[in-house]
């Protein structure tokens, strides 16, 4: 039994890592996969069905807190950019140098991917940079940086990057206690690159072919005025912002606060533009912004989360771990490692995985295995650009080549990724919070 659920995950891992060739979504693999796994574990283990669909549900209910997080974040994301509230951001940026105007992009990325998440700020960023870089074989190393930008700013945040989320939610990690801990270490992960680049990047922007449009927008294309981007950025950005502040003082699960702040900014996008009638008001409101979020990634969150949950309540991850441990003994070694694979395939399932091999007894809240694995999971994946959601999200917009990365960016992104963790591993022993 053990065998084969394994082999059914093997498969599905596959499948979903090589979604493009085969035509087919991922989200549709997982959810086969995840549901398969536990049809086999519940047919043919010698657990009882209610103790097997006890185990079922807690795994559920804790999947559960992620997705509705998430769901949360991605609605307020889209209600803000719906009304262009991040153009009142990107628009103020003017120079025309192309050294300057690359730590300027990378800096507002950074900062913009721990506030967001890594995709909505690399789409942001890279719909920015194909107005301010027409020259497009500069504007590819723009966008390269974007993705090594957007996880290292993902990675330090608690609402950054969904395998830091995870880890949060999960109790692995605190807000405050990451952000201390991994932001040095992820600056560096950025300026390495950057300064690197600053020796060897050759060429000019190319002209401006034209301005941004006013961070107003029309409706389809009439006359219909839409005010309210500045008030939607400043209160999605501290609706988002205020959720860690309200897991530490009501001690309340992150997605009750996320719940929270999505119904008010619901409340306040539902009375602004009162001239507007119902249907030319709908697109502007949290009704809207639903319509348009990815779903299929949230239910490709759940499908991967119950597989690697039929494989933890199995005890194979555990024993995984017990190898592992028996084998190269260093858990820095094996996290690396695991950042490293994440370049490869997919880092929610590995941060899963990894969560299940090691228990909160053994490794308490804010212990190194899991700090450590909130940098590489995070940060790792910018090494290829089919490492990322940020990285696959740019490549199917500037259509870039998987080699072209690979030769162009993909030393500057291992650079960036050790020299972030060297860092993180010298001033570790001085930030810990266990012994």
């Amino acid at each position: 039994m053990e065998a084969t659920v394994i082999i059914i995950f093997v498969i599905g891992y596959l499948l979903i890592a090589l979604e493009h060739p085969i035509s087919v979504n991922k989200s549709a693999t997982a959810i086969v996969t995840g549901v398969i796994s536990w049809t086999v574990y519940t047919l043919f283990s010698d657990q009882s069905v209610e103790h097997i669909t006890h185990q079922l549900a807690e795994h559920f209910g804790a999947t559960a807190e992620i997705l509705f997080f998430l769901l949360g974040a991605m609605t307020i994301v889209e209600l803000v950019d719906g009304y262009e509230g991040f153009r009142i951001i990107t628009d103020r940026i003017k120079t025309k140098n192309p050294k300057k105007l690359l730590w300027i992009i990378c800096g507002v990325t950074f900062f913009l991917s721990a506030i967001l998440d890594n995709l909505t700020t690399s789409i942001v960023m890279v719909s920015l940079v194909r107005k301010l870089v027409p020259n497009r074989d500069m504007r590819l190393f723009f966008v390269g940086m974007i993705v090594i930008a957007a996880n290292a700013g993902g990675a330090w945040s608690p609402i950054g990057d969904v395998t830091t989320t995870m880890l949060w939610i999960g109790g692995q990690i605190s807000a405050v206690n990451i952000i201390k801990t991994l932001i040095l270490p992820s600056i560096v992960c950025m300026v390495v690159p950057l300064v690197y680049l600053q020796f060897t990047l050759k060429g000019e922007i190319g002209d401006a072919n034209g301005s941004a449009e006013p961070a107003e927008n029309n409706l389809d294309g009439n006359n219909t005025t839409i005010k309210g981007a500045k008030t939607m950025l400043v209160l999605g950005v501290g609706g988002l912002i205020a959720v860690p502040f309200f897991k530490t003082v009501t001690h309340l699960p992150p997605y009750v606060g996320m719940l929270l702040s999505l119904g008010i900014i619901w409340i306040v996008s539902e009375l602004m533009n009162p001239h507007l009638n119902e249907k030319e008001k709908k697109p502007y409101t949290a009704a809207g912004a639903l319509a348009r979020v990815d779903v299929a990634s949230v239910l490709f969150f759940l499908g991967i989360l119950l597989a690697v949950a039929a494989l933890q309540s199995m005890g194979l991850l555990h024993r995984f771990a017990s190898y592992l441990a028996e084998t190269i003994g260093d858990n820095r070694i094996i996290i690396t490692l695991i950042g490293i694979l994440s370049s490869i395939v997919d880092n929610v399932p590995l941060v899963a995985a990894s969560m299940g091999m090691y228990n909160l007894t053994d490794y308490p809240t804010d212990h190194m295995i899991w700090e450590y694995l909130a940098y590489c999971a995070g940060t790792g994946g910018s090494i290829l650009i089919i490492g990322s959601a940020a990285g696959v999200a740019v490549m199917g917009m500037e259509k870039i080549d998987f080699i072209w990365y690979l030769k162009k960016i993909s030393f500057l992104a291992a650079l960036g990724y050790f020299a972030g963790a060297i860092v993180y591993l010298i001033i570790y022993p001085y930030l810990a919070v266990h012994p």
